[in-house]
């Protein structure tokens, strides 16, 4: 007869099999993680805070997650926008994501909300993060990740707070919502990279064309994007939304807008953290290994770890990976955070 310590020891060599690190998290829990097996990221912490409402990061960020612990041996959380009355996620839900304590024993937040207006309380834990001078990755809303007052308005997409001038999109980032460029939901973005970059550790491994993503580009303050950061890929306007489409002739792409640049962030304390941003990184974008690609590089240089990026970084998804189209309220209903665990 099987003891309960053999039951268990069956189920973890059953998803050891399945090749995906163990979850922790039950059906009730506001929140996943990953356990990092062995790779260069054991021991260290990266937590992903999603919640918008267009881009599906409630789908990306389980996903990168599960690269980042399966094939790279990070310790990966991943909080969500929750509606508290289910427990459901809901990126609807402007002002609760529970669970940002995580913050607190990171290494490395990546974040992809939009127009969050979130509790003091909640808040905090990312300020702290922040003003500590770790290190941050932002994917595509996160230039304008957040709008609410209070005690934390300087974080607010325009912010006019002294100091936090555009708010945490511009003064951590790089750069706050702008404006569409390219035509959404008709043009697509292929990454190009910029004359200079070609030995970025960012961009190792990346075949040219393969970042590639149906959003279309954002548009950036060229002139501010120069001054204080330094640009790795330009987004070439498609035609369509496939990545074998044409690029769009005329102006659109005379001249191209950065799509992913690098950029030191110097906390009150004096400390300067690494910062990569890309306006890419719809769940959709992660379909294509070159932007999964881009994202993985850019986790590794964040935490000071370029020297460790292969040749050619293991992106290959883990599971079953088919992301829902991009669209407000086109979020799966029903879904708890232990979903996208599996």
């Amino acid at each position: 007869m099987m003891t309960l310590i053999d039951v268990r020891r069956l189920l973890a060599a059953t998803v050891a099999v399945a090749g995906i690190s163990a979850a922790s998290v039950q059906a009730d829990d506001q929140w996943i993680k990953f356990a990092g097996g062995e790779g260069p990221g054991k021991g260290k912490h990266i937590v992903l805070v999603s919640g918008d409402e267009e881009y599906r990061s409630e789908e990306a960020l389980p996903q990168l997650a599960k690269i980042l612990s399966k094939h790279h041996g990070f310790n990966t959380t991943v909080v969500f926008a929750i509606n508290p009355a289910t427990g459901e996620i809901d990126p609807n839900k402007g002002d609760n994501i529970p669970g940002l304590e995580a913050l607190q024993t990171a290494d490395l937040m990546i974040i992809a909300t939009r127009f969050r207006h979130l509790p003091d309380d909640q808040m905090k834990y990312i300020a702290d993060y922040v003003e500590a001078g770790k290190p941050v990755i932002g994917l595509r809303t996160a230039t304008h990740a957040f709008n609410g007052g209070g005690t934390y308005a300087r974080y607010s997409n325009g912010s006019k707070v002294a100091g936090w001038e555009g708010g945490f999109g511009k003064q951590v980032l790089g750069e706050q919502w702008v404006n569409h460029h390219g035509h959404h939901g008709k043009e697509g973005t292929r990454g190009i990279v910029v004359p200079g970059q070609e030995r970025s550790p960012i961009l190792r491994g990346i075949e040219p064309g393969s970042v590639f993503g149906p959003t279309d580009v954002y548009t950036v303050v060229l002139d501010d994007i120069a001054k204080s950061t330094t640009p790795l890929l330009l987004g070439e306007v498609t035609e369509t939304l496939d990545s074998t489409s044409k690029a769009v002739a005329g102006k659109k792409n005379e001249p191209m807008m950065p799509i992913a640049w690098t950029k030191g962030y110097k906390s009150p304390s004096g400390k300067e953290a690494r910062v990569f941003c890309t306006t890419m990184g719809a769940a959709t974008d992660l379909e294509y290994e070159g932007t999964r690609r881009l994202v993985i590089n850019a986790v590794y240089w964040a935490l000071g770890m370029e020297d460790k990026i292969p040749a050619k970084s293991n992106v290959d998804v883990v599971c079953d990976y088919k992301p829902t189209k991009f669209g407000f309220n086109g979020f799966i209903k029903g879904k708890k955070p232990a979903d996208y665990a599996k």
